[in-house]
This record gives C-alpha cells, sequence and structure tokens, in this order.
C-alpha cells in the first residue's frame, strides 16, 4: 500500500527500515491514521517548494492512546490491518 492509498481511520502497520553497515534495522509501529501531512522541514538548502524540503508524515493514533508522527520515505512499507 502507498502513501497515496492511505486514509483516516484505517489501522495500519508501518514498517520501517534504516540502513547500517552490517544489517538494516526494521522497526513497525502499529495504529490508526489520524492525519496524512506533508510538512516542511527547516533545511533552507533543499531547494523545493518554499525553499525546503517536504516530507510525508502520517500521523497514528496507537492501541495505548499514544499519537505518533512518522516520515514516510521510499523504504517505508505500509501494511492495512483493517478499517
Amino acid at each position: 500500500m502507498t502513501i497515496n492509498e492511505c486514509k483516516p481511520g484505517q489501522r495500519v502497520r508501518i514498517l520501517h527500515t534504516v540502513e547500517r553497515r552490517d544489517r538494516d534495522w526494521v522497526g513497525a509501529t502499529e495504529g490508526v491514521i489520524k492525519s496524512i501531512e506533508q510538512q516542511k522541514t527547516g533545511s533552507w538548502y533543499a531547494h523545493g517548494k518554499d525553499a525546503k524540503l517536504w516530507l510525508q508524515r502520517l500521523r497514528l493514533v496507537k492501541d495505548d492512546g499514544e499519537i505518533t508522527l512518522l516520515n514516510i520515505d521510499s523504504r517505508t512499507e505500509i501494511e492495512l490491518l483493517g478499517e
């Protein structure tokens, strides 16, 4: 599933991959999508819209009520778990 197919209210598992020298690290976060946002960073050198680097961000509500904001990049996998 891609970030463009995500909608608020869907239950998803996000798999984050961080490249490391000897092996990749993969972490997972599960929750219900609260919002999907594009937010700019403070990177003034990025030469993007408004001279900022724009990131896709997914705001999730986890089972314990915690709200978390995840950056979505090309190595992020999104699995739909249910509505």
